[in-house]
């Protein structure tokens, strides 16, 4: 196994492979900018090496400095977590280069997969259903026409990236020309690629993920099912698994058919395809996410797996020891990403020192956090200040468990979304299942957010 992994994240990711190094005896070296000098990951790392100033362009998306820092710690591997350089097929490729494992994908299978357009192409190859979209497009001309072609409603979508960035639902041509643009400008901005494509638009559709693991050797499973279909401006706010409602069958189907699309494209490492199902069950391949999710922790809960010590396996090169019908869902999990933003004030993101700090506990209760009293939150990064998964052996025994663990966190000397997922979990849209990716949206007036 590896003596010694870079982690090039901060946060509560970074906490997370710190920890499961710290159990497999591997030795941590955490790449941090001088913003997270006094973060818990920080203090926790075996080793620590400051790359930049708080700004992430100068550090933690400073390929020069992290590649520096890992070769002269004797870094023999790095993991880059999420969000950041996790979908950088440069990085990933420069790594290779210079000898050190990038755990992730191929940079070859990454440049196919992390591109949406070549993503959508490769799964329709691989027998995976996709709704109707376009070629990349990168002028407003193109864009109209192809526009046309679908027809209105129609989703908007960058090539490029994550994070919900670049989505806009468009209902009518009089709106095409103006959010186009905005969209075009917002992408380009962040991830130095103006590159648009276009989708037909589903009414009422969940967001369903399966999370799979291929080893170097071309063996994969799949590990079950997300349902992320509680979304505010596209990005998840609330995860659970398994998903609510949809048939069993449909579900491993599902499964199967994401494993032997990516076997086909020579994925390696863990992974997530992305799905839409509508409201006759019938399911579109999205996108593919190349990296550890944001909410594997529900997947790790059902399956008593853990996401990150395999992602560390399978990048060392050992076969992967599961069989698909080793993979048992037992119970229900769901995660509550606790962010730092005021949901009574539009979601206004929130700066400041925690002055007082006191996490859930109690069975079935997990909380992935890099809080402490007396920690001040830098205004650089993503306002995720932690995630609170619970366990239970039912769906409505984890929602009670969850409202309880809400009623008991306590996060003082900042405005956090805890009474909003408060509100959510109380709502009796969501107590049913019935949830799609503009529920928060629709529902927003009874949800209290102005």
């Amino acid at each position: 196994m590896f003596r010694k992994i870079l982690i090039a994240n901060r946060g509560e990711i970074a906490l997370r492979v710190i920890r499961a190094c710290r159990e497999m005896g591997i030795r941590s070296v955490i790449a941090h900018s001088e913003a997270d000098r006094d973060s818990l990951p920080v203090q926790m790392a075996d080793e620590r090496i400051c790359i930049g100033p708080g700004a992430s362009g100068k550090s933690y998306l400073n390929i020069p400095n992290i590649i520096s820092a890992a070769i002269i710690s004797n870094a023999e591997a790095i993991h880059p977590g999420y969000g950041f350089l996790s979908e950088n097929t440069s990085f990933a490729q420069i790594c290779q280069d210079v000898n050190i494992t990038f755990i992730g994908p191929s940079a070859e299978v990454m440049s196919v997969m992390g591109d949406k357009v070549s993503a959508r192409q490769a799964m329709i190859e691989a027998g995976l259903p996709t709704l109707p979209g376009t070629p990349v497009l990168r002028t407003l001309e193109e864009a109209k026409a192809a526009a046309a072609e679908i027809g209105f409603p129609l989703m908007l979508k960058a090539v490029a990236g994550g994070g919900g960035r670049g989505i806009r639902l468009i209902n009518a041509p009089e709106e095409f020309e103006r959010t186009f643009t905005v969209a075009q400008n917002e992408v380009r901005e962040a991830f130095n690629d103006d590159g648009i494509y276009l989708e037909r638009y589903v009414a009422k559709a969940r967001h369903v993920e399966i999370q799979v693991l291929v080893d170097n050797y071309g063996h994969g499973v799949h590990l079950g099912e997300r349902n992320c279909s509680c979304q505010r401006r596209n990005q998840k706010v609330l995860e659970e698994s398994p998903t609510p409602i949809l048939p069993r069958e449909l579900c491993n189907e599902m499964g199967e058919r994401a494993v032997r699309a990516v076997q086909k494209v020579g994925y390696r490492n863990a992974g997530t395809l992305e799905f839409l199902v509508d409201e006759k069950n019938r399911y579109y391949f999205m996108e593919m996410n190349t990296r550890l999710q944001v909410e594997h922790p529900v997947t790790e809960l059902v399956t008593s797996l853990d996401l990150v010590k395999e992602q560390l396996r399978i990048a060392y090169g050992e076969h992967l020891q599961l069989r698909q019908e080793d993979i048992k869902l037992r119970g229900h999990a769901i995660e509550c990403r606790i962010t730092a933003e005021d949901a009574d004030k539009d979601f206004r993101p929130q700066t400041g020192v925690i002055e007082k700090y006191l996490p859930p506990g109690g069975p079935g209760v997990r909380v992935d956090s890099h809080l402490y009293a007396g920690y001040e939150i830098p205004p650089h990064y993503d306002s995720l200040l932690a995630k609170l998964v619970v366990w239970a052996e039912t769906r409505d025994e984890a929602i009670a468990r969850m409202q309880r663990a809400l009623e008991e966190y306590v996060i003082e000397g900042i405005t956090t979304t805890i009474p909003f997922h408060q509100r959510l979990l109380k709502h009796e849209g969501f107590i049913s299942g019935d949830t799609y990716t503009r529920f928060i949206q629709e529902e927003s007036a009874a949800l209290g957010i102005k």
